[in-house]
């Protein structure tokens, strides 16, 4: 069968933004909820429809990693998964995991950018620094590339090129944990190479790592529950998910998240316009819909991490979910 790629009609209203009482904006998307064996429990659109999972992909490329026996801490492989934002603390977390594998900053094939948190590009512009490479939010990333290159003596100049061994290994494991080969293939912002999946694919994968289905993963989820702030930032969507339910959260830009509980049911969800401000709280309405995550659970993380609606210094509204 063809792949499907997205189209309009594949999205439902998945949110609304509310301005006192009155729908202001709507937010379509596509939403799965799956288990570890692949069973759909929830589906919200056409989950079908394929989508760049863009920094989704991360947990998955993670455990290729591991895949290639290289010994990394429980740090190292929280930054290799993350979207971080940038803080110093994250820098100089990279910066040493660079250092720990005989490789610096030179190596690194991502793009020079600012940090991808506000707050922390803000900082380096006042202190006088420029974009670099460490600061981009995917440099964890490329530093566990470049890791596992080093261990297994591969090339370190075409590390990112796509018949290069180590990215065969992440396309073979893509596979192996969704369940379906990549419809196509691109390159991501960060210049690694970056496959295409259907949301419910996607939430498959998720959901055999958050549940220690693969190997490697229970490894993984570990790291990553001990190192919550490196995967996103303190107070971020992604850590305090993870650090109130455990498992794997993970954003993706252009509207995509995945979170994946420790008892193996995981959702992802792809906003069609682009918009990152509903995916979090969707996604954690789908897992309360399925009783993945309580309702408790649901309303005290919706509130940290949705937006407000003011009229001054008023609240008058918020985004309102379709679950």
């Amino acid at each position: 069968m063809s792949a499907h790629f997205l189209e309009a009609s594949d999205g439902v209203v998945v949110a609304e933004l509310v301005r006192e009482g009155i729908v202001e904006s709507l937010h379509h998307g596509v939403v799965a909820v799956v288990d570890a064996q692949g069973s759909t429990l929830l589906e919200q659109g056409n989950a079908d429809a394929v989508v760049y999972p863009r920094s989704t992909l991360k947990p998955i490329q993670s455990l290729a990693i591991l895949s290639t026996g290289i010994k990394l801490s429980p740090l190292e492989i929280t930054l290799m998964t993350s979207s971080h934002c940038g803080s110093r603390e994250h820098r100089e977390a990279v910066s040493h995991f660079l250092t720990t594998h005989g490789l610096t900053a030179d190596h690194l094939q991502c793009p020079e950018d600012w940090p991808l948190g506000a707050a922390e590009r803000a900082e380096m512009a006042r202190n006088g620094e420029d974009p670099s490479r460490v600061a981009m939010n995917c440099s964890g990333k490329h530093a566990g590339f470049l890791a596992a290159c080093v261990h297994q003596g591969w090339d370190l100049d075409t590390y990112l090129d796509p018949s290069h061994p180590l990215q065969q290994e992440i396309r073979a494991t893509i596979t192996e944990l969704s369940g379906e080969t990549p419809a196509f293939s691109s390159t991501d912002g960060c210049g690694a190479p970056l496959h295409a999946l259907s949301v419910r694919a996607l939430a498959t994968a998720i959901a055999r790592i958050s549940g220690g289905e693969s190997p490697h993963s229970s490894t993984l989820v570990d790291a990553v529950g001990h190192n919550a702030w490196a995967l996103d930032g303190h107070g971020r969507d992604n850590t305090v998910v993870i650090e109130r339910i455990g498992g794997v959260a993970k954003i993706g830009a252009e509207g995509l998240v995945v979170i994946g509980t420790p008892e193996g049911v995981a959702v992802a969800v792809k906003i069609l316009d682009g918009s990152m401000r509903a995916t979090t709280p969707v996604a954690l309405a789908a897992l309360a819909a399925v009783g993945a995550i309580s309702d408790a659970i649901r309303d005290e993380l919706t509130e940290r991490v949705s937006t407000v609606v003011t009229g001054g210094d008023i609240t008058l509204g918020g985004l309102r979910t379709s679950r």
